[in-house]
């Protein structure tokens, strides 16, 4: 899809992300329940409601590197349609869920759904977007994402208590059926032919994706703990339901990259992501010790600012390091570092919970966005003494 003008908001990228916006719905609308229904219903402890959750992100991380080849050879739109429709049929499966291996087994096929719709939307995207906007787009098309994400609990949380766990499953699975009828209009072109002369690499993965993604591992370990536990740590403190707390979350994400959507650019990647990767650590670290529903409601404040930055601050450098024709395999690597984070770290911090509480595995996340942080300045420093740059010069 070759870009001809600066202009970004165009009817194709808003197709994109309106079927982007369908799908996270449906997975926003399983985020409060899948927990309690592993714990109410099926009996589980926290380290079954960590495999529960993170059980879908294994499949996605493993079937990433397949994606990718797929989506620069046959197009971003046979993705789109089929990882929609893979995860609503895998969601309609959770009804027959009537123990924990059968519900992982389902949550193991919506993860093929979910590796193929996310690369194909998030590489559509940034296939329409100028190369000095990128980090605009990745804020615009997350917004997307977290739209879904403020919809979607508080959907899921309604229909639970009106109808009960199973309608809840049902209006998951209808959300991704509205995603692949609204990604029909998606364009169906493919990125440009690969240049005369140039070798096609296959990465398993993709060396442009590896920094960023071990960065964006290290944070995201934070969310899944987040998505997780919180809906059973708000049981602890007072609050009847987790609901509020997820849609705080997702409005701040929300407000920051629809009014400061350009910030990322301005900022450039290393600043952006540094203060993204402070802020969260402050709040995780909060969140752990202040053990209140006022403190977890302003640490969570802090936590979607935080949240808000990295991704778009990452995202650039990822696609502005891959040739065109291996854009999706680039992505590919690059979300399955969140996979991995989501999948193992849904798993690590159920084990931490087992052995303490929910607040301590948000401490532990807290420490682990300081590590990325370590990183991220390291590498930033290396680079540019690779270049010849004094270490004083900030990017």
């Amino acid at each position: 899809m070759a870009v001809t003008d600066e202009r970004l908001l165009t009817s194709a990228f808003v197709r994109i992300t309106g079927s982007a916006l369908a799908y996270f719905i449906a997975i926003g609308v399983l985020t409060p329940v899948l927990p309690l229904y592993v714990e109410d219903s099926l009996h589980g402890s926290g380290t079954s409601v960590g495999l529960a959750v993170g059980a879908f992100a294994v499949s996605a991380a493993l079937l990433r590197p397949l994606v990718g080849r797929i989506g620069d050879t046959h197009g971003r739109k046979v993705l789109v349609l089929g990882g929609g429709t893979i995860a609503g049929i895998s969601v309609l499966g959770y009804t027959l869920a009537t123990s924990l291996p059968i519900l992982i087994g389902m949550r193991l096929v919506t993860g093929i759904g979910e590796a193929a719709m996310f690369v194909g939307a998030a590489t559509a995207v940034q296939d329409l977007a100028p190369a000095a906007r990128r980090g605009e787009a990745t804020s615009y098309f997350s917004v997307a994402v977290y739209g879904g994400l403020a919809i979607g609990p508080l959907l899921g949380e309604t229909v639970r208590t009106q109808w009960g766990v199973h309608d809840v499953w049902f209006v998951s699975a209808a959300m991704c059926f509205v995603a692949v009828i609204v990604g029909l209009g998606m364009p169906a072109a493919r990125p440009a032919p690969v240049p005369e002369g140039v070798v096609v690499q296959r990465h398993l993965l993709h060396p442009a994706a590896l920094r960023p993604g071990v960065i964006l591992a290290l944070s995201a370990t934070a969310f899944a703990g987040f998505s997780a536990f919180v809906p059973l740590y708000v049981k602890q403190i007072g609050l009847h339901s987790s609901g509020a707390v997820f849609a705080e979350y997702a409005f701040c994400v929300l407000a920051v990259r629809v009014f400061f959507a350009r910030l990322p650019d301005r900022l450039g990647s290393i600043r952006g992501a540094s203060l993204a990767l402070s802020l969260q650590a402050v709040a995780l670290i909060a969140m752990c010790a202040l053990h209140s529903a006022p403190g977890l409601y302003a640490s969570t404040f802090v936590y979607s600012m935080g949240a808000s930055l990295l991704y778009p601050a990452l995202f650039p450098l990822v696609v502005d390091g891959a040739p065109e024709h291996e854009r999706s395999q680039a992505i590919a690597t690059f979300t399955l570092f969140f996979d991995v984070s989501q999948g193992l770290g849904a798993f690590v911090l159920g084990v931490v919970v087992t052995l303490s509480s929910e607040r301590w595995a948000f401490g532990v996340a807290g420490l682990l966005a300081l590590l990325g942080l370590v990183l991220l300045r390291t590498s930033a420093r290396t680079a540019r003494l690779a270049q010849g740059v004094s270490p004083a010069v900030t990017s």
